[in-house]
């Protein structure tokens, strides 16, 4: 058996790369906290959302807190590696905006007045990034663009 590639895109779809686990990160984004108001907005088998809140926690994307002692019912909020994932769902978001959509369902509204445009840029020189101007430096030893290293 062959070992996959070590990669953090792979580590973070075993935490929120599952449509449903997204969709709950929008409705906690959203302001959403409540189980049912996000069953709702998000069209889940509540058993699928029950599992996705459950592995989201687990995962410390989200905190669970009570809010009613009886009969025990919870919200849920970002952990701050949940907030942390926010320029994940923009950037999707508006691919899905540009390439799916024939008007975008939602835009943001920066506080500077202007719409987000979700861009990824160098941290050094604010350039965006290329295909031709990225060379990976592969810290794990024993890969390379390829794939495994012989020897």
């Amino acid at each position: 058996m062959t070992t996959p590639r070590p990669c953090s895109i792979a580590d973070t779809l075993g935490v929120i790369g599952e449509k449903y686990s997204l969709l709950v990160l929008r409705e906690v984004f959203f302001g959403v906290r409540r189980f049912n108001d996000m069953a709702r907005n998000i069209g889940a088998p509540r058993d699928v959302l029950t599992a996705r809140l459950h592995h989201l926690v687990e995962a410390g994307v989200l905190e669970k807190t009570l809010y009613n002692e009886r009969p025990p019912r919870y919200e849920y909020g970002l952990t701050a590696a949940g907030r942390d994932i926010q320029a994940v769902l923009h950037t999707l978001r508006q691919w899905g905006d540009e390439h799916l959509a024939d008007r975008p369902p939602v835009v943001f509204e920066h506080s500077c007045g202007s719409d987000l445009d979700a861009v990824v840029v160098c941290r050094n020189c604010g350039a965006e990034p290329r295909p031709a101007s990225l060379t990976p430096r592969f810290q794990v030893e024993g890969w390379s663009s390829k794939g495994a290293v012989d020897g």
